[in-house]
């Protein structure tokens, strides 16, 4: 047992030592996308903002929040940092190319920290930033909650959003497309915020709604937002080995055409040694 728990330890070590940069980099990237969910939702909700004056159809604004956020992405995934680490920014998404095989099991867990810990962070900074503005009743510090219809309805969307988003990602990658797997998933972060946010809030990202939640102090229904995103996309990984294959499924990165160094493909060439 001993021995267990001080070979896990110093693998864990070895993780850290070796891809601290990459780990900062998934921290940096959800902070900065929470950064910007921050400002442009006190930009377009706050009342007092001349542009939510100038703005008064709410659909409108929340095309144009969709519109942001998807760009947002999109440049983080494509992004020096983004084609480094992979730019998963999601613990749901990390989890799922572990269960694929394409993450080990240290690479993992610091993701999944450092994206809780980054989003944290990028919320407290704009706090600190904005302060009433973004805590005012309009904005709540950007908090993903149930809509109108309720749980079961905001858990099903969740779940479904990012059952099509991972089936996106995987086909994709694994195409002769692979270099516009970024974009899709950034349209598709603009589609669901614009046409779905009115159901769940729109998180598909436990790591985004944490962020959120632990500034504004608010954790109301959340455990929709731990579960059914990851619920959604391994559902996702599972239909997808039974129809293709495990050979089939590409690099956990997001842009993997690129020059910038790749610690999934390194530890896949390592266990082949």
């Amino acid at each position: 047992m001993n021995y267990g728990f001080h070979g896990a330890a110093r693998g864990g070590a070895e993780a850290l030592r070796r891809h601290r940069t990459e780990y900062a980099i998934e921290a940096a990237l959800l902070g900065t996308f929470m950064i910007s969910a921050c400002a442009f939702g006190t930009l377009l909700e706050l009342p007092a903002s001349p542009v939510h004056q100038a703005l008064p159809d709410s659909n409108l604004r929340r095309a144009l929040m969709g519109c942001a956020m998807g760009l947002t992405a999109i440049g983080l995934i494509y992004s020096p940092w983004g084609k480094r680490s992979g730019a998963h920014m999601n613990p749901s998404t990390t989890l799922t190319f572990f269960r694929l095989g394409q993450v080990p099991r240290w690479d993992a867990l610091f993701y999944a920290l450092a994206q809780l810990a980054g989003a944290a962070l990028g919320v407290l900074l704009m706090s600190a930033l904005l302060g009433g503005k973004l805590a005012d009743s309009h904005v709540r510090y950007v908090v993903t909650a149930p809509g109108m219809w309720g749980v079961l309805p905001a858990f099903v969307a969740e779940t479904g959003m990012t059952f099509v988003l991972m089936s996106v990602i995987l086909r994709v990658s694994a195409s002769r497309y692979a270099r516009w797997t970024g974009l899709c998933a950034g349209l598709l972060v603009a589609a669901y915020i614009t046409f779905e946010a009115p159901v769940s809030g729109m998180s598909m990202n436990p790591a985004r709604t944490f962020g959120s939640s632990v500034v504004a102090g608010s954790w109301q229904a959340t455990w929709i937002y731990w579960t059914a995103p990851p619920l959604g996309m391994l559902s996702a990984a599972e239909l997808y080995l039974r129809l293709r294959g495990r050979e089939r499924v590409a690099c956990a990165k997001l842009h993997h055409q690129n020059s910038k160094r790749c610690i999934f493909c390194e530890a896949r060439a390592a266990r082949a040694r």
